[in-house]
């Protein structure tokens, strides 16, 4: 028997979908990408615990895709290398998008070192006209240090981790973020507040 199916055009979307518009309109919310990016141990993930409470509080769909959390599902056999790690922030990126288009606020937790890996997910939800409010979570290398609360610096310090953001690889932060925390000079809920007011803006 032959198969009649059209073949589809490389990179077209394979059946219509609702607009952007049309999605808030019947939600009667708009969803956006919360993207936390800074050295490891900078403070991102109790911000975003603290963020996506609050929303969940105020009956906001919203959920937090953790960079490390990741590493064990979408980005499981992803290398941290520059290749891997584009992969890994392009994975997490689509997966924020999926999130915002339905309505939700996806909330990122992510090293996500790199600014051009960055800033091709926020071309991405600009293409389609999705809110990307980056936060440059800003800490001091020695702050985070000293924090350090898996250890991982004092393993990259000893040469057990080859490639490791702030020891042996570089961290290119944000140029123009949305929002810029200090949490060597705030509290997390001090954090929390700013972004409020920058989804609000």
């Amino acid at each position: 028997m032959m198969n009649h199916s059209p073949t589809p055009t490389p990179g077209a979307i394979p059946h219509e979908r609702l607009s952007i518009d049309r999605r808030v309109q019947l939600l009667g919310r708009r969803g956006c990408t919360i993207w936390l990016t800074g050295l490891p141990a900078s403070g991102k993930s109790t911000i975003a615990l603290l963020v996506e409470e609050k929303l969940l509080t105020e009956k906001c769909p919203a959920l937090i895709l953790d960079g490390d959390t990741l590493r064990h599902g979408l980005n499981a056999g992803l290398g941290f290398d520059a290749g891997g790690r584009a992969e890994a922030v392009r994975r997490a990126g689509e997966s924020a998008l999926i999130l915002a288009e339905s309505g939700a606020v996806a909330i990122v937790s992510m090293v996500s070192p790199y600014r051009a890996d960055r800033d091709a997910v926020r071309a991405r939800h600009t293409k389609i006209g999705i809110a990307f409010i980056e936060v440059f979570v800003d800490a001091p290398l020695a702050i985070a240090e000293s924090r350090d609360p898996k250890g991982l610096y004092k393993k990259a310090r000893a040469g057990e981790i080859p490639t490791f953001t702030g020891v042996t690889d570089p961290y290119e932060a944000p140029t123009h973020p949305e929002v810029h925390v200090r949490t060597h000079e705030s509290t997390a809920q001090e954090c929390a507040i700013k972004i409020f007011a920058a989804m609000t803006a």
